[in-house]
């Protein structure tokens, strides 16, 4: 269609003639009931219209027919046949107030075809751009133009992270992309690949993988040296805490919950050995053990032996205190059964009892005898938090601590026993062939025979004589029928 003039809208008198160019006010631009698309622009389509043309201003002006009353003279008002769009993307400039509501908007008269026939043509004869063609122009706009993904959002009215995310998939390694537009990769593939940047990466793993390249295989190929940010490792030091020690993070832009993984690993497990070994300094110190130190595994806590807090001694005046707080506490919590929410005094009382039962310390505890000669391991645990594994006993500790055996004859020693009978030096032979392991306390292999008379510890825990492991003793309930007591209900927020 070829312009043959241009002629400026001024009374409804005038009649463009066909192919005319046409400036009219915006406000006199109306939507025509012969358009072919029924459905309407989305959101975010008027909005992406809006942004190019508050960038640009209209690249394609809108196809229009004179409005006619009806005895068929001109009303003044211009029915838009082709680029409602952009009609919508102009009225939402005006409602913000960017734009007046007149506009001048170039527009060209089509007096002579069918209004709802050409609007069908230019829906159907039309070919959207590759996705591939239009990750490639973006990324070509944030290198030669400089823009970035904001500048770039703002000029084609998407988010800063949709173009981070073209940004990425535009910057794929050539046989990638080729595979793209040849129909041999998915997008949801290619994002895979795209979930790093290394094209040497890309292309590695793409040859490795062959024709089978299902997504969840490309994105543990192209991350299997990474650390995910929900490891246990990265929820215990903090991600935050991570780049701070200069630690990068590679951010996942195709996920929703926006995750992604810890590019250096040796980092980050010497920061979770660093703040295990503090934790394990500060139980040390704050509760008297021995020694404390932090483990990797937990093979290292099950290689010890150990010991089991005792119950402690309370005097009766701290006794009868105890039951006098647990009862007015459940006396508390019972009258307030079916309250969602406890009256603010209830809850301060509440408040005030659990501070003073947690003053008296637990039911059960390590004798000063114990934590003496026995230690504390901190490790990590499978949800991210620290596990501190108390009462553990080493080799040594555990020899020191075993007494003579009175029932032995004067000058015996298993030693001598042993060199002086081959039949017992043999059943050891066999005993170490049958159970090569040395037992957790160090008892097995120590030179020292022990009886079951002789297998209870000055801190009153009975160690097992056949396999030189602390016996566990049954718990008593504590006195008060409790330990630290529980609110059934509390208002939110409080703790």
């Amino acid at each position: 269609m070829t312009a043959q003039s241009t002629q400026t809208v001024a009374t409804e008198a005038t009649a463009p003639q066909h192919g005319a160019e046409v400036i009219v006010p915006l406000n006199r631009l109306k939507a025509s009931p012969k358009n072919a698309r029924k459905t309407p622009h989305s959101p975010a389509t008027i909005e992406a219209f809006a942004a190019s043309i508050k960038a640009k201003g209209v690249l394609q002006p809108p196809v229009v027919e004179i409005e006619r009353d009806g005895e068929g003279a001109p009303t003044g008002n211009y029915l838009v046949t082709i680029g409602e769009g952009r009609r919508q993307g102009l009225r939402l400039l005006a409602k913000r107030k960017a734009i007046k509501r007149t506009h001048p908007v170039r527009c060209i008269v089509d007096a002579e075809n069918d209004a709802h026939e050409i609007s069908l043509d230019e829906n159907m004869t039309r070919e959207a751009m590759h996705p591939a063609d239009q990750f490639e122009a973006f990324q070509r706009l944030a290198v030669e133009k400089g823009y970035g993904p904001e500048e770039i959002g703002a000029r084609f009215g998407v988010s800063a992270h949709v173009v981070r995310q073209r940004l990425r998939l535009g910057a794929a390694a050539p046989e990638l992309m080729a595979a793209y537009r040849d129909g041999a990769l998915a997008l949801d593939q290619l994002m895979a690949f795209c979930v790093s940047a290394d094209q040497d990466r890309q292309r590695q793993v793409f040859e490795q993988l062959g024709e089978y390249r299902p997504v969840h295989a490309i994105r543990r190929a192209m991350t299997e040296a990474k650390v995910r940010a929900d490891d246990r490792r990265a929820v215990f030091v903090g991600v935050e805490a991570y780049e701070a020690a200069g630690g990068t993070v590679l951010r996942d832009l195709f996920t929703e919950d926006g995750g992604g993984w810890l590019e250096d690993p040796a980092l980050l497990d010497r920061m979770v050995s660093d703040k295990l070994t503090g934790l394990a300094d500060e139980a040390r110190q704050r509760e008297g053990w021995k020694w404390a130190e932090a483990a990797s595994e937990y093979a290292e806590v099950s290689a010890l032996g150990r010991v089991y807090p005792v119950e402690v001694v309370r005097s009766e005046a701290d006794a009868a205190q105890i039951a006098g707080l647990s009862e007015e506490y459940d006396a508390l919590v019972s009258g307030s059964d079916g309250q969602e929410v406890l009256p603010d005094a209830v809850d301060a009382r509440l408040e005030e009892i659990d501070a003073a039962l947690q003053a008296f310390g637990p039911d059960f505890d390590y004798t000063p005898e114990v934590k003496a000669r026995a230690g504390v391991m901190v490790l990590l645990g499978h949800d991210g938090l620290a596990r501190f594994e108390r009462g553990l006993v080493r080799a040594e500790d555990a020899v020191e601590d075993r007494r003579p055996d009175p029932e032995a004859p004067e000058g015996w020693s298993e030693e001598a026993e042993r060199e002086g009978d081959p039949s017992r030096r043999r059943g050891e032979d066999r005993r170490r062939r049958r159970d090569p392991a040395p037992r957790p306390g160090g008892l097995h292999g120590s030179g020292i025979r022990r009886r079951p008379s002789d297998c209870r510890s000055p801190t009153g825990v009975r160690w097992s004589a056949r396999t030189g492991c602390p016996r566990r003793r049954r718990r008593r309930p504590s006195r008060t029928g409790r330990g630290s007591p529980r609110r059934r209900s509390r208002p939110a927020g409080r703790h």
